[in-house]
């Protein structure tokens, strides 16, 4: 028999990326299903109605959900598994042509969508911009900022057309730091990321490391990279608001970065930004506030590749606030979720879940 289910009004009932097997029919308050659209990138928020079913694809597919369901206003539902919504249906076949009605709409609309993104031309990729800025970092011998950007980068783009070069970068940086500090020591020959990108698509290795992680020349008549030149002022202003938070300026660091959220003119950045006004409201020491823009980030950025990084933090936030219960939560959900199981994030929950663990345990 199904259970009856009941949230409160800003409560998620379940994440985008979860794996279950229930199916919800809504019986009273208000759910949105929010997603990003995949044609334009905007979000997309789907209220529920009243007797209306959702999280079946998901669970009688047996994938990921694609969606988060938020919760607007006190709710109660149905909550159905797989089998006992099977013979649900049996009893209701009214409900059974209800469901092929919404499934070939949603298949005629995503058909629809991949058809324009195939039509449209390949842009330039953020990605060149965010190697780039790590270029600039290194070249100038800003190692601490370079090691953050590589980072990221790796982050974003774990299979990126320049996820090789920029591990080796990476570790020049974090060599660079332990043996000169920021702003001494030789300046690395940095080669510009288009360049880099045209190698590999043509299926070179140009800017290998040579012996020792040194950097080789460039090629004759090749010029050294200028990336400031080749950054948005979006851009510009972001990696100057790492800049600060690298240094420990985590209230000037914040201001800077709110400002770029706000803009909007550059979304890639304002994202970025606003997954990074929660690293420093954490920093901060403003847990409250840190859970609240998490949540928010979590509920309206689905698609983001933070999002594990900001469910770790919502779990720190809360340990912090010595709720261990919802912490474990967080941390359980990180190592529930489809990701490589040696990820930073996934070492790094796995490792608080212990000690919360072994803690209570002792």
């Amino acid at each position: 028999m199904p259970k009856a289910g009941i949230y409160r009004a800003n409560s998620v009932i379940y994440f985008q990326g979860d794996l279950s097997d229930k199916i919800y029919i809504l019986q009273s308050g208000t759910v949105s299903l929010n997603y990003t659209d995949i044609e334009n990138g905007k979000e997309i928020h789907e209220i529920i109605e009243k007797g209306e079913f959702f999280g079946v694809k998901s669970a009688l597919g047996k994938y990921p959900r694609e969606e988060n369901a938020v919760v607007l206003s006190d709710t109660q539902v149905l909550v159905f598994t797989v089998p006992e919504f099977e013979v649900f249906t049996q009893a209701n076949t009214r409900i059974i042509m209800k469901m092929l009605k919404v499934f070939s709409n949603q298949l005629r609309r995503v058909h629809k969508q991949v058809e324009t993104l195939l039509e449209k031309s390949e842009a330039e990729s953020p990605e060149i911009g965010l190697f780039t800025a790590g270029g600039y970092y290194l070249k100038n011998r800003q190692y601490s900022q370079a090691k953050y950007i590589f980072s990221r980068y790796l982050t974003y783009y774990p299979a990126g057309r320049l996820a090789e070069q920029a591990s080796r970068y990476l570790e020049m940086a974090e060599t660079s730091t332990l043996k000169y500090g920021d702003g001494k020591g030789p300046a690395p020959l940095v080669v510009e990321a288009s360049r880099e990108a045209q190698s590999v698509r043509q299926g070179g290795q140009a800017g290998a490391a040579g012996p020792g992680g040194v950097q080789p020349a460039a090629a004759p008549g090749a010029s050294p990279a200028a990336p400031g030149d080749e950054l948005s002022s979006s851009a510009k202003a972001y990696y100057d608001a790492v800049s600060l938070f690298s240094q420990g300026k985590y209230k000037e660091a914040l201001v800077a970065y709110k400002k770029i959220a706000d803009d909007k003119s550059d979304p890639e950045y304002s994202a970025k930004a606003l997954y990074d006004m929660g690293r420093c409201l954490y920093m901060l020491a403003q847990y409250d506030a840190t859970i609240r823009h998490f949540t928010q980030f979590v509920q309206t950025n689905p698609k983001s590749p933070d999002i594990v990084d900001s469910l770790f933090w919502l779990g720190q936030a809360y340990e912090k606030k010595g709720d261990v219960e919802r912490a474990k939560g967080f941390y359980k959900k990180i190592l529930a979720m489809e990701s490589d199981e040696d990820a930073a994030v996934r070492l790094k929950a796995k490792k608080a879940l212990r000690l919360l663990e072994e803690a209570a345990r002792g």
